[in-house]
Formats: C-alpha cells, sequence, structure tokens
C-alpha cells in the first residue's frame, strides 16, 4: 500500500508541474575566452564521476534521480564562495569541482546528469562546461559580458522554464503564495562584486535587471505549509530558500533528495558547525525551522534538455 501511495503522490506531482512551454533546441557551446586552468578546476573528480556514471548506467535514470546520483559523489566537497568570479572583466562559463558554494553546488550536479543524457560520450570538461552556459546564462549563451549572466535564482528559473527546460511547480502546490520583492542586493553592494568592482558602468544596467527581476511572479511555499507539501517533492528538485528580507526573494539554495519517506536537503552550507561543505542536512521543513530567517521555499523541477544530433551519428558509427 505503501508503494501505491507514493505512486499516487507522484502522479499528482505531475499534475501540479504548471504547463511546459515547448522546449527549444539548446545553443551550441561557446569557445572558452578564458584558459581552460581558469574556467575548470578538478579534471580528475569529473572523469571519475563519469566513469561511474558510465559503468552504472545512470544515463537510463529519470533526470532527478540522475542528478541526486552526481550530487552524492560531491558529499564532502568544500564550501567555497565566489568561485565565478575568475576575471575582472570577461566573462566565462566556470566549473570548480574543488569547491563549490550553494548554487554551483546544484548546478555542477545538474549539468553532469543533463551532460549524460543530453549526447553521447566520451566527455570532456567543455561538454560540462556547455550544459553550465545553458542554465546560467539568459537564453542558454554567453556573450562575455558579466550581464549575460543570470544573478538572481528567479530569473533563472523563470528564462529556463520559457525555454522548456524546467517546471516550477511551487505556484500550484498547495499552500503556496506570491512574494512581493524591491531586488536591490547587487546594485546596493556593488563593491562585493569583483567584476562590478572592476566595471562600476555595470551598475545602473545590473539595476535595470533588478527591477525586471522584482516585477516577475515569485510564489513561495511558506514554511508553516511546507511540511504538508513535502509529498509533492521528487529528488532532484532545485529547493530555493526564500528570505524575509525586503530586497531579496531567495537567500539560500539545494537540492530535495527523498529519504525515509522525507524531502531532505542537500546543499553546500557555509555554517561551520557542519563542516562548511557539501551535506546532506536534515528534511526541508526542520532545516527551515531552523532559522527566523528562512520565509519558505521556491521548488523548481529541471528537465532534461532534447537530445543532441551527435546521437544519430553515434548510431550511424555502430
Amino acid at each position: 500500500m505503501r508503494w501505491i501511495s507514493s505512486a499516487l503522490t507522484l502522479a499528482v506531482v505531475c499534475s501540479l508541474a504548471t504547463s511546459a512551454h515547448a522546449q527549444k533546441a539548446p545553443p551550441a557551446g561557446s569557445k572558452p575566452r578564458l584558459p581552460m586552468g581558469t574556467v575548470f578546476k578538478g579534471d580528475s573528480k569529473f572523469y571519475a564521476i563519469v566513469a561511474k556514471a558510465e559503468r552504472e548506467n545512470w544515463r537510463k535514470l529519470p533526470l532527478g534521480e540522475r542528478t541526486i546520483r552526481v550530487a552524492r559523489e560531491m558529499i564532502g566537497t568544500p564550501y567555497v564562495n565566489y568561485t565565478l568570479e575568475v576575471d575582472d572583466r570577461i566573462e566565462s562559463p566556470v566549473v570548480n569541482l574543488k569547491g563549490m558554494d550553494c548554487w554551483t553546488y546544484y548546478e555542477n550536479a545538474l549539468a553532469i546528469a543533463r551532460m549524460l543524457h543530453y549526447k553521447p560520450g566520451p566527455y570532456k570538461p567543455e561538454d560540462m562546461l556547455h550544459m553550465i552556459e545553458i542554465e546560467r546564462y539568459r537564453n542558454g549563451t554567453c556573450n562575455g559580458s558579466y550581464l549575460s549572466r543570470m544573478h538572481h535564482l528567479e530569473e533563472v528559473f523563470h528564462d529556463n522554464s520559457r525555454r522548456g527546460y524546467a517546471q516550477n511547480i511551487t505556484p500550484r502546490v498547495p499552500g503556496a503564495q506570491r512574494l512581493q520583492r524591491e531586488i536591490r542586493e547587487m546594485t546596493v553592494q556593488w563593491k562585493s562584486y569583483r567584476y562590478l568592482r572592476s566595471n562600476p558602468s555595470l551598475v545602473k544596467p545590473m539595476g535595470n535587471i533588478e527591477a525586471q527581476v522584482s516585477r516577475l511572479p515569485v510564489y513561495h511555499i511558506p514554511k508553516n505549509k511546507v511540511r504538508s507539501a513535502e509529498k509533492y517533492f521528487a529528488n532532484g528538485d532545485i529547493c530555493a530558500i526564500t528570505t524575509n528580507w525586503k530586497y531579496g526573494y531567495t537567500s539560500h539554495v539545494g537540492l530535495i533528495i527523498r529519504l525515509k519517506g522525507r524531502a531532505y536537503f542537500t546543499h553546500a552550507t557555509s555554517d561551520t558547525s557542519k563542516g562548511r561543505m557539501v551535506i546532506i542536512d536534515r528534511p526541508i521543513t526542520d532545516y527551515l525551522n531552523g532559522s527566523s530567517k528562512h520565509a519558505g521555499v521556491v521548488i523548481c523541477r529541471p528537465l532534461d534538455l532534447p537530445p543532441s544530433p551527435l546521437w544519430q551519428k553515434a548510431v550511424a558509427r555502430q
């Protein structure tokens, strides 16, 4: 009976997902504008994960399951902030598997998981950088400008949903509520960001972007409603923590992992008491209740990309 209940819950989850937009073919990956040693760190970890994925045929798994398999391989990785700030002016997709923050943790896990399905191997770091570019940059393309990167999770969820690469299930989860914020974080604290500090002329256009983000329709599940909503959360869902701060929507992000019938939170944490590393934490409800700063969650469900035409060439070679 428990299995049947779980199956019914999953069916409800699918019905709660917002209407999927037609998927657009991903743009080709940009050529690195900076040396590979600058934009990609952790080659040995990358190849070890890919080798295990191929041995165990992770490709056959649904994307959420694939993402969690990859995410588990990163448990214990040190927490390191600002790993994307690698130059004063030139923007390029970046991967660092030796150290990551909360955002790059989910991105790295999702990128490898998607890569396995998107194209046939053998895989190389450039393939992962391509997946990162698709997720992180507006319309999936980095044009070398800092402003082409999406710096707010709300825009990432909106942009990827618009392109058919994700479904933000939050608005239709029972108990969800609309949020309204005046986003000013990066324009107020611009000296904290290397690219903005080096190029103050970008602050004004960044303010225009934040004004647009402020107008997005953002919903969250308040933390007093999350326990009853946990049943709708699936492996590999991106879980953004909303904040009570009036100038921001979210303050933290990680992934959902289903354990013992609960939705646990796995994330890269900066908390010294938790080791400042990637961990599998408590159930998400318990995590939220641990701080008055947490307001609730936004749940976004990534989708696989349309398969690359390279699969046809691989079949033809066989």
